[in-house]
């Protein structure tokens, strides 16, 4: 029975660390869970600490992605059991994580707290990578509106995680000391001293110290969100009302906008087959002075790939043409929702493997900055947001703002959305670039280099949103040097904790 009760506070504190997140924000919440983590993995027997870290993982996930069961029943078609079903597969597929880490923990027998961040992040680093990588909800990220914000421009959204574990571990190893180990208080207290250090550091040390506004290069933006529902978007009976909407939403902003931003595949048709649509708005758009940027399905006939892209049209110096240049491509594709892996054996099990718009192919990895109005454009299509390395490898020198285009409604009223924009705000603080998020049913905002929502259009509303905004110049550490520092950082602590006990092992044989 005291082991149920120990699953129990398991499951239930990794659940709890969903509440750090967006759109609770209760940043606390983070040390919290994952202290408990900790105190679980130490304080219990070893096959009891590993069944109760996969606990907490299906606490955290299974609540965390339970959004992704909306696109699943009612979009996918599947029966409201089995997508709670496929959401529970993948809440145990990523529960090994931090089962493994539960396992490295107590195979070493790790007693140093910086080890704790290490071998987190490591598990981490998997998490992100393997089977193309699922990075959603790393704790850095709910430290976004806290005091130890500061530390994302120089490490990371993944320092910023090393740090929140350390501080976990410490908060354990002082809760630890106080109840049976009172010789280990001042150690702990050493590291908490030290984490506050680091953090306040890391605070003062604004973004402002690496990058700086160019008021005299703003742009008035206007983000066109259209709020199709889902149901409806790929209808080809309301194909004409979706293309009346955006021309709508594109007429009263022209000439009052330099540019006007439509969300991704805003308009539910191949770009091939609505070329005068495309004609008339570059034509439109020129006559008035303002350029659009459009969230598109277009199909390479020269590569034959179909690709999830973002276009600029009403340039007058470099006018739209189906083969445009000045277009982005989406390069990380989201499993089953944009390509099916082993398609010819899945297709035919049934609808939830053939969601509409599902046949997609990868665009380069590595392309140039879209040019609008005289400003570079680093963009990111819906779920490439959260894959800070990617967007970081894409800014270059003359990037001005961070444009991200999505289509959250296929998530529906859930938490998903929220937490995929307080993404977005990451990127910003982390890159020390403005970020522009035009989505289709919201949340549609602007973000400033701090990662600080300036303002953002209601969900679920057809509206037009319109900010002046002046992009950033300069680089911060993380956009100069990514990972690397974080990683030497881990080697050192390593290499010292590796030495450290081997010294301890020879004083020990020596009868020192």
């Amino acid at each position: 029975m005291k082991n149920y009760l120990i699953y129990l506070i398991a499951f239930c504190s990794g659940a709890a660390g969903v509440l750090a997140f967006s759109p609770f924000d209760w940043w606390g919440m983070a040390y919290l869970s994952l202290t408990a983590l900790i105190a679980l993995i130490k304080t219990t027997p070893k096959k009891t600490a590993l069944l109760a870290a996969f606990l907490w993982g299906m606490g955290l996930f299974s609540v965390g992605v339970s959004w992704l069961h909306v696109s699943i029943h009612q979009f996918g078609g599947a029966p409201i059991l089995v997508s709670y079903l496929l959401v529970l597969l993948l809440a145990a597929y990523l529960s090994l994580y931090p089962l493994l880490f539960a396992y490295l923990v107590r195979r070493f027998n790790v007693g140093s707290l910086v080890m704790y961040p290490v071998l987190w992040t490591l598990t981490e680093f998997l998490r992100g990578w393997v089977f193309t990588g699922f990075p959603w909800l790393q704790f850095g990220y709910t430290q976004i509106d806290g005091p130890f914000a500061g530390i994302a421009p120089i490490f990371g959204v993944s320092g910023l995680t090393f740090f929140v574990m350390w501080a976990s571990a410490a908060l354990f190893s002082i809760f630890s000391a106080l109840w049976r180990r009172p010789r280990k208080f001042n150690i702990a207290l050493a590291h908490v001293f030290l984490l506050l250090i680091v953090g306040g550091l890391s605070a003062y040390s604004s973004h402002k110290v690496y990058v700086e506004s160019r008021e005299d290069k703003a742009l008035t933006i206007t983000l066109a969100q259209g709020n199709i529902e889902q149901n409806l978007k790929w209808d080809p009976d309301y194909l004409y009302r979706t293309l009346a909407i955006y021309q709508g939403l594109i007429e009263r902003n022209l000439g009052t906008s330099d540019l006007i931003i439509l969300p991704e595949s805003a308009l539910p048709a191949l770009e091939n087959q609505i070329q005068p649509y495309f004609f008339a708005l570059q034509q439109a758009a020129a006559e008035k002075g303002s350029e659009l940027i459009i969230g598109s399905v277009y199909h390479n006939i020269a590569s034959d790939r179909l690709l999830n892209s973002i276009v600029v049209v009403g340039d007058p110096q470099q006018p739209y043409q189906q083969e445009s240049a000045n277009r982005y491509s989406k390069h990380h594709l989201v499993p089953f929702g944009e390509y099916v892996p082993l398609e010819s054996l899945l297709r035919p099990l049934g609808s939830v493997f053939n969601l509409p718009m599902s046949a997609f192919q990868a665009g380069n990895e590595i392309q140039a900055p879209l040019q609008a109005k005289g400003r570079a454009f680093s963009a990111a299509i819906c779920y490439e947001i959260i894959l800070g390395a990617q967007l970081r490898n894409n800014l270059t020198t003359a990037t001005d703002f961070i444009l991200t285009v999505s289509n959250d409604a296929w998530f529906g009223d859930s938490i998903g959305p929220w937490q995929h924009l307080q993404m977005a705000r990451m990127r910003a603080l982390e890159l020390g670039k403005p970020v522009i998020r035009a989505t289709n049913t919201g949340i549609s905002a602007f973000i400033d280099a701090r990662g600080k929502i300036l303002t953002k259009a209601p969900q679920f509303m057809e509206t037009a949103l319109t900010y002046k905004l002046a992009p950033t110049q300069g680089k911060t550490p993380y956009a100069a040097l990514g990972d690397t520092p974080l990683y030497l950082l881990m080697l050192m602590f390593t290499l010292l904790k590796s030495a450290a006990a081997l010294i301890r092992k020879s004083l020990l044989k020596n009868g020192g």
